[in-house]
């Protein structure tokens, strides 16, 4: 998909939004939320095409799979959670947006774990040990 074409639709859907807004709030949440899902589903296919990449490099790099897996879960969870906040801001509801923000941030973190697990046990197994007889 063009950029131009999403930037043409995102500026139009924020021009008729303002109009909108003054008559109708509802309809011009609802219009920028259409929107907004609508640019997302246009750049599915670039984000399928970057995460074949990913896996591509992971797989000549011969890296754990389960590690690839996970942060490319890592990288959906960080899109959708802002995805979801900047609805939320733009429904004019900034407590809900922060609270969508943590949630992401918290649900990253739990999947972190394994891998930061995996680092800190390989950095260990390369530090000789000191005082071993």
């Amino acid at each position: 998909m063009d950029i131009l074409q999403i930037v043409g639709l995102g500026l139009a859907a924020t021009f008729l939004a303002l109009i909108l807004k003054e008559k109708n709030p509802v309809f011009a949440l609802l219009l920028t939320s259409i929107v907004g899902t609508t640019i997302f589903i246009m750049l599915v296919d670039q984000i399928t095409l970057v995460m074949d990449m990913l896996k591509k490099m992971a797989e000549t790099a011969h890296l754990n799979s389960m590690y690839v897996a996970t942060v490319l879960k890592i990288i959906g969870i960080a899109y959708i959670s802002e995805f979801g906040a900047q609805i939320a801001k733009d429904a004019g509801q900034t407590a809900l947006a922060g609270k969508i923000e943590l949630a992401g941030k918290i649900v990253i973190l739990v999947l972190a774990i394994p891998i930061l697990t995996a680092i800190v046990d390989t950095v260990m197994n390369l530090v000789p040990r000191v005082g071993g007889g």
